[in-house]
């Protein structure tokens, strides 16, 4: 187990002076701690090493230190995002438990202020593409494992994510798969190798298994949800229903009676504590919201099992104003993810982000689904999905921007017109 330690730490020490010539390296190994949590693998001195807050300082040193311009794009979803951030600062201010509050603002702040750093440093299509492939493999990594456990132990153990990490629970794992599935189909449509586009049809198969193997009746819906706003969004339609046909088969033949039995309970809601649970929760929020203009504060839910919604949940915390920010801050992501689509898939070669900007669409369609009965509000995976559309909304600026010069230079040029024809007439010399 000690080399395995050696191994992560290495990585992650090794990594640093890349880092320092190129900052935004430091983004890609932050996320792949992350979400791939390498360090919750071992079982020695690298599993409770902060080496997160190791990377982000090292890569906030190198932006200082980097000649790059340091221009956060600012539009309607930054600017969104960060009304959010500063209404959870005052709303913790005014928190029921101001201990709890501030210890999971600073948590939050950590996520949100990397967020705004790869703002700045992912500025192009080739960084951009090496962060979805990072999200993609550190879950993928997962998938395909819990898509192996629930086939070798035929569906009767629940898959669960890593330990300390973000997506620990059942619940959450199922989410965290369920979002991860449109990326993988994006890869594939953008891999040129066959192996690797083969490799990927296998992983979204596992991560589907997986999902449904966390025995999550969330991610059931995720599920769902996903595979039938992928089989709208993507082109190859009949590859994805026969991946859909082909994993329900794979429910079939793999899931134990018991599973089945635990996902007819969402019919018999009625009858179930959990739903009571739940009901009772979301009343909870909005008492405390009613009663609160800047709601409960992070540790509202204190003393309760959980909000169980990522609407109710920001509701209770942040009152009815945190809740439209965090709506707001949604639906200008899916409406942004529109137009980038459409104007991306006008040229050949932005057809590549058009495809990014559908899939993007697709998973947030996974978390907006799932989330409405999981407390995942400060979702990290969320945020990145708002990351990845405000980064193609600067690309495609950017590029419209570097084409303006040329235009211009074009229309300076002076319009033939009839009189300057008769002219030129004169100027040419006589054919003998």
């Amino acid at each position: 187990m000690a080399l395995r330690d050696i191994l992560v730490t290495l990585l992650v020490f090794g990594s640093i002076p890349f880092i320092l010539k190129r900052p935004w390296l430091g983004i890609i190994v932050w996320t792949w701690l992350g979400f791939m949590n390498p360090h919750k693998q071992c079982w020695g001195f690298a599993r409770e090493m902060p080496f997160a807050l190791i990377i982000a300082l090292v890569t906030l040193a190198a932006l200082l230190a980097s000649k790059e311009a340091k221009k956060i794009p600012w539009n309607r979803e930054s600017i969104t995002l960060a009304l959010f951030v500063g209404w959870m600062v005052i709303t913790t201010i005014f928190a029921m438990h101001p201990q709890l509050a501030w210890l999971q603002l600073e948590k939050v702040a950590k996520v949100q202020l990397m967020i705004f750093v790869a703002m700045m440093l992912i500025t192009n299509r080739y960084r951009l593409q090496v962060l979805v492939w990072t999200i993609a493999l550190s879950l993928g990594f997962y998938g395909v494992k819990g898509g192996i456990f629930t086939i070798i132990h035929g569906g009767a153990h629940r898959v669960y994510g890593p330990a300390g990490s973000f997506f620990a629970d059942n619940n959450e794992t199922g989410l965290t798969l369920a979002m991860t599935i449109p990326f993988m189909y994006y890869l594939y449509r953008e891999s040129q190798h066959w192996y690797l586009r083969w490799g990927l049809v296998g992983a979204m198969l596992l991560t589907g298994l997986a999902a449904f193997g966390t025995h999550s009746r969330g991610a059931l819906l995720g599920m769902c949800a996903m595979g039938a706003m992928l089989w709208w969004k993507s082109r190859q339609k009949f590859l994805i229903a026969l991946l859909c046909v082909a994993g329900a088969a794979s429910v079939y033949m793999f899931m134990p009676q018991e599973w089945f039995d635990r996902m007819s309970t969402i019919r018999t809601y009625e009858t179930e504590s959990s739903a009571q649970s739940r009901f009772d929760s979301w009343k909870y929020a909005i008492t405390v919201a009613s009663d609160r203009i800047f709601g409960g504060g992070f540790g509202a839910f204190a003393g309760r099992s959980d909000a169980h919604s990522v609407y109710f949940e920001v509701l209770g915390e942040h009152g009815f104003i945190g809740l439209g920010l965090f709506t707001a801050l949604g639906l200008f992501t899916w409406v942004s993810a529109s137009k980038v689509r459409r104007v991306a898939e006008r040229t050949h070669d932005m057809l590549w982000m058009g495809t990014l900007a559908r899939m993007t669409q697709v998973s947030l369609v996974a978390y907006a689904s799932a989330g409405a009965f999981l407390g995942l509000a400060y979702f990290d995976y969320a945020y990145n999905l708002v990351l990845i559309v405000i980064l193609c909304r600067a690309i495609l600026a950017m590029r419209e921007t570097t084409r303006q010069p040329a235009a211009a230079t074009a229309v300076a040029v002076p319009r033939r017109t009839a009189a300057t024809a008769v002219l030129d007439k004169q100027r040419r010399p006589s054919t003998p």
